[in-house]
C-alpha cells in the first residue's frame, strides 16, 4: 500500500516564503518508492508554487489545495471553484475540522465539495473526526471520486496539542476502514518529529498529516524520513 505524509501549511507563509521552503527541501528531499509527499500551501502561493516544483522536478512530490468552493464557477464573490485550481494541484483537503469549527462547515458543504472535486479529477483528502466519524464517513458513500484519502484528526488532539495515543488512533482507523474499506487512512493532531516515531508503525495508517510541524523544512523532512525508514523495516 502506498504511504503518505501530508503538509498543511494552513494560514502561513506568502509566496517568497513558500518557495525558499521548497528551494531547501529540494537541496535535502531524497525521493522514496511508494512514498508520495503532499503540500498544501496557502492559496495565495498555488499559482507561483505550482510552476516552480514543475521546475525543481521532485520525484513523488505533489501539491493540495487546502479547500475549495462546494460551488462551480460563477457568483460566488471570494469562492475558490475546484475548476481554477485543478491545473495547480492534484489533491484537496476537505471538511478540515478548522473548517467546521470556525466556518461552521457542515457535512453537506464536504459532500458538495466532493462532488465538485469529483468533477474536475481532484483527490480528495476527506477529513473526518469523533464523534462524527460515522456520518462524514457515510457520506462518502454517494462520491463519485475514486481516490480519497481519509485523515482522522480528533479535535482534543489538536486545540491541546497532545497526540491522541497510537492504540486509539489505530482502534479509529479499523473503525473507518469496517465503514470504507480500502480508503487509505492517515492521522493528524499534533505530530511532530519527536512523536511521529509512535505513529509510523502502526499498521492500520497509510500516513500522517502534519499541520505546524510542516512550515519548518527540517521538522517535516525528518517526520518524512521515519516514515520512511518504518517502510523499509517492514
Amino acid at each position: 500500500m502506498k504511504k503518505y505524509v501530508i503538509g498543511n501549511w494552513k494560514c502561513n507563509k506568502g509566496s517568497d516564503e513558500a518557495q525558499n521552503w521548497f528551494a531547501e527541501f529540494a537541496r535535502r528531499y531524497r525521493p522514496v518508492e511508494g512514498l508520495q509527499i503532499i503540500v498544501a500551501p496557502s492559496f495565495i502561493c498555488l499559482q507561483s508554487l505550482s510552476q516552480y516544483v514543475k521546475t525543481l522536478g521532485l520525484e513523488n512530490l505533489s501539491l493540495a489545495a487546502q479547500d475549495i468552493s462546494p460551488f462551480p464557477k460563477g457568483s460566488y464573490t471570494g469562492a475558490v471553484a475546484a475548476d481554477m485550481v485543478k491545473d495547480l494541484v492534484d489533491y484537496v483537503i476537505i471538511g478540515h475540522s478548522e473548517r467546521r469549527r470556525y466556518f461552521h462547515e457542515t457535512s453537506q458543504d464536504a459532500a458538495s465539495k466532493m462532488s465538485e472535486a469529483a468533477d474536475v479529477g481532484l483527490i480528495p483528502i476527506i477529513c473526518v473526526d469523533q464523534p462524527y466519524a460515522r456520518s462524514q464517513l457515510l457520506a462518502l458513500n454517494d462520491s463519485e471520486s475514486k481516490e480519497v484519502i481519509i485523515a482522522y484528526g480528533p479535535v482534543e488532539a489538536m486545540t491541546v496539542r497532545i497526540p491522541e495515543s497510537p492504540i486509539k488512533v489505530a482502534e479509529t482507523a479499523r473503525f473507518i476502514s469496517q465503514i470504507q474499506p480500502g480508503r487509505p487512512v492517515v492521522y493528524g493532531g499534533s505530530l511532530d518529529s519527536d512523536n511521529v516515531k509512535d505513529y509510523v508503525r502502526v499498521p492500520e495508517l497509510a500516513g500522517l498529516f502534519v499541520g505546524e510541524a510542516s512550515l519548518d523544512v527540517g521538522s517535516f523532512l525528518a517526520i518524512c524520513e521515519q516514515m520512511a525508514g518504518a517502510m523499509e523495516r517492514k
